[in-house]
C-alpha cells in the first residue's frame, strides 16, 4: 500500500524498581489528585507523560506518589496537563484547523494526521481521536499550508483513489511504542508486545517452539475494551489492533524474531522436565529418561523380548522334553506284553 507512513521512534527507557505499595497509588486516586477524568490519566499514561510502576499485589499498574509530586510541581500545572492530554475528534478537529470535515478525514487517512485513542460507537462505527496539541502544530507549520487551502495535490488524491488509509496503521505504530515502553528491559515482554499486534498464524510461523509460544503468552499485553468479548465492537477493535499490510506484517515478523532470539539468550522458556525410567530389577542399568508415558493404546499390553529365533526354541522346548517319556512308556508296555 502507498502513502506517507508516519514512523514513530520511541524511547525505552527503563523503569526504576517497584516502589512499595505505600508509596505508589491507584490510577483512580492518581486521576482524582491530578484533576484529571479516568480516559485522561489512562492517555497520559500512554503518552509516556505519566510514570506508573507494577502493583506488588498483581493488581496492574500504579502511579507513585512522588510522580503526582512532581507533575503537581511543575509550571501551569493543572491547565498545561490537560491541554497535553486533550484528544478530539473529526468534527471539532476540522473546527481547530480551520478545514471542512472532509479535509481533515483526507489528511487523516493519508497518514498526515495521527490519531490517538478510537472508539466503536453504537452504529459499529469507527471513531477516531486526535491530540488538539499535535493539530495544532500541524496547522502552524507553514510547509502545511498548501494542504490545508486549495486542492489536494494530485499524487495525494491518487493515494486517495486507491482507498488508502493509514489511520489503523498509525494507531498501531503509537500503541505499539507505549507497549514497549511498558516492557521496559524486559526481553519476553517486549517479544510479546510485538507479537500482540500479529494474526495468531503469523506468530506461530515465526516461534515455531510450542514451549516459547506458551512463555511468550504470560507477557501478552491486556487488550483494550471495546464492547463485550465476542461482540461486533469487540471485533471491529481487534481487526484494527491486528497488523494488515503485507510490509507492516513483515518488518513485524522480522522483529518479533529477533526479539525472541534475545529472549532466548537472555532467558530460555521453561519446559517440563524429562520422566526417568524405572530400571529392571538385577540388571544394574541406570534408568532411563523419556519424554513422557507411554501412549494409551499401548499401555498394559505385555511387551515380547528376545529374538524370534529364541523364542520359536523356548515354544519347542516343552515339546521335545515330553519326547522321552513317551517312548519309555511304550517300551515298557511291549515288555510286559511279552512276558
Amino acid at each position: 500500500m502507498s502513502g506517507n507512513i508516519l514512523t514513530h521512534q520511541t524511547s525505552l527507557a527503563a523503569e526504576p524498581s517497584c516502589p512499595t505499595r505505600e508509596a505508589a497509588v491507584a490510577p483512580s486516586r492518581a486521576a482524582r489528585e491530578l484533576g484529571l477524568r479516568r480516559g485522561e490519566l489512562d492517555l497520559a499514561v500512554r503518552l509516556g507523560r505519566i510514570r506508573t510502576v507494577p502493583d506488588e499485589g498483581g493488581g496492574g499498574r500504579r502511579v507513585p506518589r512522588d510522580e503526582i509530586a512532581r507533575i503537581r510541581a511543575a509550571d501551569g500545572f493543572p491547565e498545561g496537563l490537560r491541554a497535553a492530554v486533550r484528544a478530539v475528534g473529526t468534527t471539532e478537529g476540522a473546527v481547530l484547523m480551520d478545514v471542512t470535515k472532509a479535509r481533515f478525514t483526507r489528511l487523516a487517512r493519508l497518514g498526515l494526521l495521527v490519531p490517538v485513542k478510537f472508539y466503536v460507537n453504537r452504529y459499529r462505527a469507527v471513531v477516531w481521536l486526535y491530540l488538539a496539541a499535535e493539530l495544532r502544530r500541524f496547522t502552524a507549520d507553514e510547509r502545511n499550508a498548501a494542504l490545508l487551502k486549495g486542492r489536494t495535490p494530485a499524487a495525494l488524491r491518487d493515494q486517495l483513489g486507491e482507498g488508502v488509509d493509514l489511520r489503523p496503521r498509525n494507531w498501531r505504530g503509537r500503541h505499539l511504542g507505549f507497549l514497549l515502553r511498558q516492557a521496559a528491559d524486559d526481553p519476553w515482554a517486549r517479544a510479546a508486545a510485538l507479537a500482540s499486534l500479529l494474526d495468531a498464524a503469523e506468530v506461530s510461523d515465526v516461534v515455531t517452539d510450542p514451549y516459547e509460544r506458551s512463555h511468550l503468552r504470560r507477557f501478552w499485553p491486556a487488550r483494550l475494551a471495546h464492547g463485550s468479548p465476542g461482540s461486533p465492537a469487540a471485533q471491529l477493535a481487534e481487526e484494527i489492533a491486528t497488523a494488515a499490510d503485507q510490509d507492516e506484517i513483515d518488518w513485524l515478523r522480522s522483529d518479533l524474531s529477533d526479539a525472541v532470539e534475545a529472549a532466548r539468550r537472555h532467558c530460555p522458556a521453561p519446559r517440563p522436565a524429562p520422566h526417568p525410567m524405572p530400571a529392571q530389577a538385577g540388571s544394574g542399568a541406570a534408568p532411563r529418561e523419556t519424554a513422557g508415558p507411554l501412549p494409551r493404546e499401548t499401555q498394559g499390553l505385555p511387551r515380547e523380548t528376545g529374538s524370534r529365533e529364541e523364542r520359536e526354541a523356548e515354544s519347542r522346548e516343552p515339546r521335545e522334553a515330553e519326547q522321552p517319556g513317551r517312548l519309555s512308556g511304550l517300551l515298557g508296555r511291549l515288555w510286559r506284553r511279552g512276558s
